[in-house]
């Protein structure tokens, strides 16, 4: 705060003393920026040539940009590289100008003369630019079909990526000169393409078009919109033309800034008064406000004398006197003359009063100055006295104390798995202030955020919505107990912090996502085989029934699905978000609770009765083990409204004989899974039964699961209830992907 009035001082100072002084204004002299490198050509003919351009190898930055002038030409032409792309112009806002080459097909009397179908194959870092370009066929019996390779996230698709076209028809010469079908149509171009292959056909080689010319062609070709307005004499026109214009994006390098930055020898943004932006295609450099040039060369970008070349923005007044700053300009009106010198400098009282004026507010503001200061350390005092005291309050509020008088008790159990306390600030620094692009994950109860600890220990700080005051003492028991659960297939929580609003807790991070993620999305789920998805179910089993049977007291999690199972680079399943979940005591073995969970995974029979049991978590898991294997999520309002929750739609296929129609297409290929695809459908069927009584308790599914995991054979050749199994899953089809249900498949109801 004092700095910005030691500024305005020191300004009032400034202005003061150049009263002092005539109407003499310093106007400093511009200088011509750089273009190219030191002692290489800088055009080919009138054309510039920018660097990172060039036109010999040691000019260059990259040989992407290696620019051939030909001078067999009359005049000269430039090309990119060795290519037949004629380069008019290049600049340094990331767009090449070009001249490409036509495709035609041409007909006589129905017989083919001519034909000529074209591609066009950018370097790295070049590509089509797909804003000011359009795909274009004219013609009368014409359609075009443009297709070829584009980027995705930032790396170049080598196999064909896309594929479009329009066609157009004559049904009357008579018609308006737009593209819009008759005579001409278009259409436009994917993001990032490099690579394109124009084809060019007719319908019936020009025997029934109303154009009845000795010569009939069709033309197509990929050209800058604002060059080309169709006309209907482009019919018979285009016959003389062999190139039009089209732009092409270039960046000059392939990653985004933030990697870019960290290797300080291949970064290309050279001049100290230049910026990083990241584009499509990669990065690019420019110049900062206040300055001109070439950005990639050492001092390229050089101040703009703004007093002597006025920018479009520049506006000093009239009797204003300017002054050029590095990078910027000040406006300041003449000693007989009141005003700021951007809006206005109007003629005032003789320059004596003047001076006095600005030697009283000088004074004032110097004042002024003093007691904001003295002011600002007070306020700053109070605000830190206020913020220690709202740290303990909250502390207090969150149930520090009872924590610590529980901690003093763990100290002396052989169990030094205890939880850790960490400080508000230490959370601040390890997020960033929490700042939004930390965020690694959202949901129904909080936030998530990556953070950094001093050691360089990664973790995720999970930052709740609300907390309930009156339930703290609950909190502080399922922190205590949570931290002393040592299961390789739960995330470790390390610690918290009370001195926030609501508490913060501390994690181990997972990096590799969350089984949510691999499931629906088609590139990685294609990488799930059934093995790996059985060993994920049955690690997420076996945390479940550690929670049920082995912890104490025993845990209710009420909020098992796909997104709170987290996925390590092994594919080891990690269950988390214990936010919802409940302890249940000694003596129950049911809870009477608020219904809490998410739709499509929620326990029909907790829906109704709001009692929480354990097998309200073996409901959850069924649908998590359905959605392992028909790779669907598990509700969707986007299908059709059998087909919305996926519990039902499982049971219902099941019991119509359509289980392998509904199951992943990644895993059914294999008929060696056809044994274990059935063990599991039952082992779903079961957990998914409307009565909790009628399911199986975490245990035995789990053992199920390890059991068949560990064999790679079929599982019916082993599981103990092989004969329900023939009975429930029972072939209609030789390879088995037709089954139909006895009546001893219990009926789902959600």
């Amino acid at each position: 705060m004092a700095p910005n009035y030691v500024m305005i001082v020191a300004l009032i100072t400034f202005i003061c003393f150049s009263l002092s002084f005539g109407d003499d204004a310093m106007l400093p002299t511009s200088h011509n920026n750089l273009i190219a490198k030191p002692n290489c050509n800088e055009s080919c003919r009138n054309i510039s040539i920018p660097f990172p351009f060039g036109m010999t190898p040691e000019c260059i930055l990259r040989d992407q940009f290696l620019v051939t002038c030909n001078h067999s030409l009359n005049p000269p032409q430039p090309f990119l590289g060795n290519s037949s792309i004629e380069i008019t112009s290049i600049s340094l806002a990331g767009q090449l100008n070009v001249l490409k080459l036509i495709s035609r097909d041409c007909y006589r009397d129905g017989i083919r003369t001519n034909r000529t179908n074209l591609m066009i194959s950018l370097p790295s870092l070049l590509t089509v630019n797909n804003t000011v370009n359009s795909f274009i066929a004219v013609g009368c019996d014409t359609y075009a079909i443009v297709q070829g390779r584009y980027t995705k996230f930032g790396a170049k698709i080598e196999y064909p990526s896309f594929i479009t076209g329009c066609m157009s028809r004559c049904y009357s010469i008579d018609e308006d000169d737009t593209c819009s079908g008759v005579g001409c149509c278009k259409t436009s171009l994917p993001k990032g393409a490099w690579n394109v292959t124009i084809t060019l056909r007719s319908y019936y080689n020009y025997n029934y078009t109303v154009m009845k010319n000795d010569l009939s062609c069709s033309y197509a070709f990929m050209v800058d919109q604002a060059n080309f307005n169709f006309s209907k004499s482009y019919l018979s026109s285009l016959q003389n033309t062999k190139k039009l214009p089209l732009v092409l994006d270039w960046a000059v390098g392939e990653d985004k800034c933030k990697i870019a930055k960290t290797n300080s020898t291949a970064y290309a943004c050279k001049s100290n008064t230049s910026y990083c932006h990241d584009d499509s295609n990669g990065y690019r450099c420019s110049c900062m406000q206040g300055y001109d040039g070439n950005p990639y060369l050492i001092d390229g970008c050089q101040d703009i004398n703004e007093c002597v070349d006025p920018q479009p923005d520049y506006r000093c007044v009239k009797n204003a006197i300017c002054t050029n700053t590095d990078g910027n300009y000040t406006c300041t009106c003449h000693p007989d003359f009141s005003g700021d010198g951007y809006t206005e400098c109007n003629r005032d009282n003789p320059q004596r009063k003047i001076q006095n004026i600005f030697l009283i507010i000088g004074i004032t503001a110097g004042v002024a100055l003093m007691v904001i200061i003295v002011f600002g350390w007070s306020y700053t005092a109070f605000q830190r006295r206020k913020m220690s005291m709202m740290k303990k309050r909250f502390f207090q509020e969150n149930g520090g104390l009872v924590l610590l008088q529980r901690l003093k008790v763990e100290e002396g159990s052989s169990n030094t798995n205890t939880v850790k306390i960490f400080t508000a600030d230490e959370l601040e620094k390890a997020t960033n202030g929490f700042d939004k692009d930390r965020v690694v994950g959202q949901g129904g109860f909080g936030t998530v955020y990556k953070g950094y600890l001093k050691d360089n220990c990664i973790v995720a700080i999970k930052k709740s919505k609300v907390i309930d005051r009156n339930q703290i003492e609950q909190f502080i028991n399922e922190v205590l107990v949570l931290s002393q659960i040592n299961h390789r297939n739960v995330v470790k929580l390390l610690g918290c912090c009370l001195e926030t609003e609501v508490p913060l807790l501390v994690y181990e991070f997972i990096s590799n996502g969350t089984l949510s993620e691999h499931l629906h999305d088609k590139l990685k789920a294609s990488t799930l085989s059934l093995d790996i998805r059985l060993k994920v179910a049955a690690e997420t089993a076996g945390v479940l029934s550690y929670l049920h049977s082995a912890a104490y007291p025993p845990i209710i999690h009420r909020d098992i699905k796909s997104v709170n199972i987290l996925l390590d680079k092994n594919y080891t399943a990690k269950v988390s978000d214990f936010g919802a979940s409940r302890l249940v005591p000694a003596d129950q073995t049911e809870l009477s609770t608020l219904v809490q969970g998410t739709l499509g995974y929620l326990d029909p029979e907790y829906l109704q009765t709001s009692q929480l049991t354990e097998k309200s978590d073996v409901y959850s898991f069924g649908v998590v083990l359905v959605e392992l294997l028909t790779g669907r999520k598990a509700l969707c309002f986007q299908r059709p409204e059998e087909e919305r929750s996926l519990a039902q739609y499982f049971i219902s296929s099941v019991e119509k004989g359509h289980l392998f129609d509904i199951l992943d297409d990644n895993i059914v290929c294999d008929e060696g899974n056809v044994g274990q695809l059935k063990n599991a459908a039952v082992l779903a069927q079961r957990c998914l039964n409307v009565k909790g009584d009628d399911r199986p308790i975490m245990k035995e599914v789990a053992a199920e699961l390890e059991a068949g995991s560990r064999l790679k054979h079929s599982w019916a050749q082993i599981d103990q209830h092989s004969e329900e199994i023939e009975s429930l899953l029972h072939d209609t089809q030789p390879l088995g992907f037709g089954y139909e249900y006895s009546n001893k498949v219990s009926k789902l109801i959600v």
